[in-house]
């Protein structure tokens, strides 16, 4: 099964529980929440606040994806917010391992994302830790844009890698995904699909927007 997961960003901040609340009535199986700190990534948006307040308005599981510097430093801090699962990038990293044992240690679920032109080599000695790998489909730091198309080949290597190792982790992909682009992420090894613009900006609202997504996929 495919899992949808609406992604924050792009829904109405001034009514962000109402939101919320329509995700998961809609059948969302989690949110993601999209952190940037204006220096890995070139926006700046929310932080753990924002995991709190959005935890009191779901049971739904939240994903926090940190596009910051540094994400160790504020591991802790997402985890007391109610984050279930913390997503680092791989980019932002450089004692990944170190970083996955400390969120293992938070009793979170892991993550580690990489950048549409990060080689998957960089994986290959933490796969067997990661309950997830998220494989950006666009650059980070902004909503509604763009699916590239050259990352598909790199998802079907990812999931051939993920196969070749063993490992039990979500094959997560963020950027772009639409009726349109999903099925091709899903066909391309994909099982988790993270859904901004496509959730909170469709004209007949959130509930269409993952009606939309599960139907392209059926």
């Amino acid at each position: 099964m495919t899992l949808v997961v609406p992604s924050i960003l792009s829904a109405d901040f001034a009514r962000l529980g109402e939101q919320v609340r329509e995700a998961a009535a809609a059948g969302a199986d989690r949110l993601q929440i999209d952190v940037m700190d204006g220096r890995f990534v070139p926006n700046i948006t929310v932080g753990p606040l924002v995991v709190e307040a959005v935890r009191r308005h779901t049971t739904l599981p939240l994903e926090a994806h940190l596009m910051i510097v540094e994400p160790e430093r504020y591991l802790s801090d997402f985890a007391s917010a109610g984050a279930d699962v913390i997503i680092v990038h791989q980019e932002a990293s450089p004692h990944l391992h170190r970083t996955i044992e400390q969120i293992r240690r938070l009793g979170k679920r892991t993550g580690v994302a990489i950048n549409p032109a990060t080689p998957l080599v960089v994986l290959q000695e933490v796969l067997n830790e990661l309950d997830l790998v998220l494989c950006m489909t666009v650059d980070p730091g902004f909503g509604g844009q763009e699916f590239i198309r050259a990352t598909l080949p790199k998802i079907e290597r990812l999931r051939g890698m993920i196969t070749q190792h063993g490992a039990g982790c979500d094959l997560e992909v963020d950027g772009g995904i639409s009726a349109a682009t999903a099925p091709l992420a899903v066909r391309a090894g994909a099982n988790v699909l993270v859904a901004g613009s496509a959730v909170y900006g469709d004209p007949e609202g959130v509930a269409a927007g993952i009606a939309r997504l599960r139907a392209a996929l059926a």
